[in-house]
């Protein structure tokens, strides 16, 4: 689930009124892409952004009137000279927010969701099936709906707790795979979504998986880098120098032309909190297709 949502849906079910902006169209050099969202309470917190802080507060403020029972609407901001510095984005650029009360993420788990942002029934939602079968097209805003990118650290230590601390503010999920028990533990790694005391090749791995060998010991290291491989993960990294790398060439054969290594952006960290970075880094570029 996005990160907004999720925010969104703890503070409904704590019993909070929560509005939605949501960014439906961009126009020019546009501060936040298509999807950037802000939740709004009634009692004035915030989460998220739509602009990065250029129109927030007023956008907050329109939410309440949202919450106070207008009807779900598009607010559009641009550049103007004169309002440059109060209401406007000085980058130049121009948004559309779609505001509307929040009742609950969509219902599906993968594929696309629509909500209609004009007209009479603005803030309705449809799934794919239902915007075919009632031929809905116009005044739409699409969404696509699917898991987190999953990041599978395996070794459980500094650098992997430095890389799930890292991954969270990202939306990932994150999982540490170690078969020793007494390392793998929440003491170890607290920022972890799930510990698991396993060997690495038990571990699923799919297309939205990237996974990070963090140890020398050949009989998990291999393993784990092979059913990276194996597992059609959409990046495949393992730490270490050339030299054990070129190691690693020997006993993956073939497989090890999908296996990055020394994994990360070469920044010149030494740190388990600079290396987390140039890894993450990394993924994030991966996943991108940057």
């Amino acid at each position: 689930m996005d990160e907004v949502l999720a925010k969104a849906e703890e503070w409904r079910a704590a019993g909070e009124q929560v509005a939605l902006a949501t960014v439906v169209a961009t126009r020019r050099s546009a501060p936040r892409p298509l999807g950037s969202k802000l939740a709004v309470t009634r009692s004035g917190r915030l989460y998220g952004s739509v602009s990065g802080g250029c129109v927030e507060a007023d956008v907050a403020e329109r939410c309440q009137a949202v919450l106070d029972g207008e009807l779900p609407r598009i607010v559009s901001y641009g550049i103007a000279d004169d309002e440059a510095w109060t209401v406007g984005l000085p980058c130049g650029g121009e948004i559309d927010v779609f505001l509307e009360p929040y009742g609950g993420a969509p219902d599906i788990e993968r594929g696309t969701s629509y909500v209609v942002v004009e007209g009479d029934e603005a803030g309705r939602r449809w799934t794919e099936a239902e915007r075919v079968q009632t031929g809905l097209r116009e005044n739409v805003f699409a969404e696509a709906i699917g898991p987190p990118p999953r990041l599978v650290a395996v070794g459980a230590g500094d650098i992997a707790e430095a890389l799930c601390a890292l991954a969270k503010p990202l939306g990932w999920r994150t999982v540490v795979v170690d078969p020793r028990a007494g390392l793998a533990n929440r003491e170890r790694v607290p920022s972890a979504d799930e510990i698991l005391v396993a060997w690495p090749d038990e571990v699923d791995v799919d297309p939205e998986t990237a996974l990070v060998s963090l140890v020398h010991e050949e009989r998990i290291d291999i393993p784990a880098l092979k059913k990276g491989v194996e597992g059609g993960a959409f990046y495949v990294g393992a730490l270490g120098s050339r030299r054990a790398q070129e190691k690693r060439v020997e006993k993956l054969g073939a497989a090890a032309d999908k296996v990055r290594g020394p994994v990360g952006l070469d920044l010149g960290g030494e740190t388990p909190a600079e290396i987390a970075l140039e890894i993450v880094g990394e993924i994030l570029a991966a996943h991108k297709k940057r």
